[in-house]
């Protein structure tokens, strides 16, 4: 009867602080998203540079409008949102590694530190390629589709809608942020034995056609984006088989 109260005991207080970490990410990314309301023009100015940088020099008076009473606000909103998600990300996996940590081993610890700090970092790296590359390549290729008057009686310019514009750019973000966990995925998968590099080598070709695929789901429908996304994950396995190699031989050594 001692033991069973033990552990029901226990796992009642497993669950009190699993519900205090959950609550206090929360609050994080409820303060977070206050602050950055207050700075979302500043966060939009960020997000829409990309494009006003690429339509700057085509001598055009160019704008971004918004078609509904409300859309500028929602917009905002979801900028608030998205920039509270990133900025926050590393103090919730701070919050899930505080929780989990008492319950591992020293190695085990020292074996999962490294992925708390490859995952936002990776995504980093997704997000500037985004932002740097794949949406000014974008946005050039999208605008060689406008004709002038010249050509046709009412010429094809474009006008970009403000909550279009920015949900397309956060979706990109957020989908190569996560893409960009691959190499963490799989070197988990085979610290636990789940996949090793003969398997990941073997199932290359069929993985090509999978990472195109989801590259396709994940972009708009143009070479760009999908090239963009495609060959960084391809990378990214290259790497990830490296990376289990080096793993398989560490547990081998020891």
């Amino acid at each position: 009867m001692n033991d069973e109260n033990q552990k029901k005991s226990s796992f009642v207080e497993h669950l009190t602080e699993l519900r205090s970490r959950l609550v206090r990410s929360i609050i994080y990314l409820f303060l977070f998203f206050i602050l950055c309301y207050f700075f979302a023009e500043n966060i939009y100015n960020f997000l829409v540079e990309p494009y006003a940088n690429a339509v700057k020099d085509d001598g055009l008076n160019r704008r971004m409008i918004f078609t509904a009473l409300h859309e500028t606000f929602i917009t905002y909103l979801k900028v608030a949102f998205f920039a509270a998600m990133f900025i926050s990300s590393p103090i919730i996996l701070t919050q899930i590694w505080k929780f989990v940590a008492p319950g591992l081993y020293k190695n085990e610890k020292r074996a999962l530190l490294p992925y708390l700090i490859a995952t936002p970092t990776l995504f980093l790296l997704g997000g500037m390629l985004v932002y740097y590359l794949i949406m000014p390549l974008a946005i050039k290729f999208f605008l060689t589709f406008e004709t002038s008057a010249q050509f046709n009686n009412l010429p094809i310019q474009l006008e970009a809608k403000v909550n279009e514009y920015l949900s397309l750019i956060m979706r990109l973000i957020f989908a190569f942020g996560i893409s960009f966990q691959l190499p963490v995925l799989l070197s988990l998968l085979a610290r636990v034995g789940f996949v090793d590099s003969k398997y990941l080598k073997e199932r290359r070709k069929y993985v090509i056609v999978i990472i195109f695929a989801v590259a396709a789901l994940l972009t708009p429908p143009d070479p760009i984006t999908q090239i963009g996304l495609g060959i960084p994950l391809l990378i990214l396995y290259e790497l990830s088989i490296l990376s289990v190699s080096v793993i398989e031989k560490k547990k081998k050594d020891a």
